[in-house]
């Protein structure tokens, strides 16, 4: 079992899933940071409020905060344009292989019989 779990985890799929949560982990860590201190006072210049997280509905005894929804709204859409915007790059490094055309075993089979007739033929 134990050599199992190893070659499982020594797998390159594993080590790049670890290494990718990781950088996501402080790479959320960033966009929070940006989003709470760069953006959000930016967008409360406009709304009279400097910190979107503190908006708040109250509604008989319940509590809607809104404003910590908004700022991971925020958040998500920063993190999915730097992810589309990494991706894009990385496409453009990345030389495309040629796509080599795989023949069609209908038209291969085909091809042999039309052959073997030939053959059959000329005999």
């Amino acid at each position: 079992m134990w050599k199992e779990f190893k070659e499982f985890i020594s797998r390159g799929n594993v080590i790049d899933l670890a290494v990718g949560v990781i950088i996501g982990g402080a790479f959320t860590a960033i966009v929070t940071s940006l989003t709470t201190n760069v953006i959000n006072p930016f967008i409360g210049l406009f709304l009279g409020k400097i910190d979107l997280s503190n908006l708040v509905l109250k509604v008989g005894g319940a509590t809607f905060k809104y404003g910590a929804f908004l700022n991971s709204i925020i958040n998500f859409l920063i993190i999915a344009f730097v992810v589309f915007l990494l991706i894009k790059a990385i496409n453009r490094l990345v030389k495309k292989q040629p796509v080599k055309a795989v023949p069609d075993q209908k038209q291969v089979l085909l091809e042999e019989i039309r052959d073997l007739l030939k053959d059959a033929n000329q005999k």
